[in-house]
């Protein structure tokens, strides 16, 4: 009956045609800009593999130095400078390692969910998420062969799928707990 007055009745709301169609033309229209996340993080990622080694060396010590300086502190060691300073050393490498598995974990999640909205579910998912964030930890390497003081790394690149796999993976769980895809009515 309503239809014949031209709007539409939906979930105790009436909606005209029109506004149904402008609501989809938008949705439609905003979209693409879904991928801006994963463009900012590519270039984040892009711009810290720029750094020169001496470079990206010192902000991982220094990262490294606020941790332990932050456990001491929480931990109420009372660290000499020199302990600090030894476990920070100690610590560069394993934080090295991390931020690259972070960074690429944190690009998965910005690539699946707009794929995820664009219908991309389950394996395929996996599939076109997964190459293209090891195809760009690839380049990612690539492009450091031309820096000073870096070099390419496969293992660097294994670390950065691994990153990548636990973003699909946190994605697929969160939008099919939320889509709930499986569920019967």
């Amino acid at each position: 009956m309503a239809e014949a007055f031209g709007p539409l009745y939906t979930e105790g709301i009436f909606v005209s045609k029109k506004g149904c169609s402008m609501k989809k033309f938008i949705i439609y229209l905003l979209k693409p800009f879904s991928f801006l996340p994963a463009l900012a993080v590519m270039y984040m990622i892009f711009s810290f593999s720029s750094q020169t080694g001496v470079d990206s060396g010192n902000l991982s010590h220094k990262i490294s130095y606020g941790i332990v300086t932050a456990a001491d502190k929480l931990l109420d060691k009372n660290l000499s400078e020199y302990d600090k300073e030894t476990y920070a050393d100690k610590i560069e490498l394993p934080v090295r390692k991390l931020a690259h598995m972070t960074e690429y974990f944190i690009l998965a999640v910005c690539i699946s969910f707009p794929l995820y909205v664009y219908g991309l579910r389950g394996f395929w998912l996996f599939l076109f998420a997964g190459l293209f964030c090891v195809a760009f930890a690839c380049t990612d390497e690539f492009h450091q062969s031309f820096v000073a003081g870096r070099g390419p790394s496969k293992k660097d690149v294994a670390i950065d799928s691994a990153g990548a796999l636990f973003g699909i993976i946190l994605v697929q769980i969160f939008c099919h707990g939320f889509t709930g895809s499986s569920r019967k009515k």
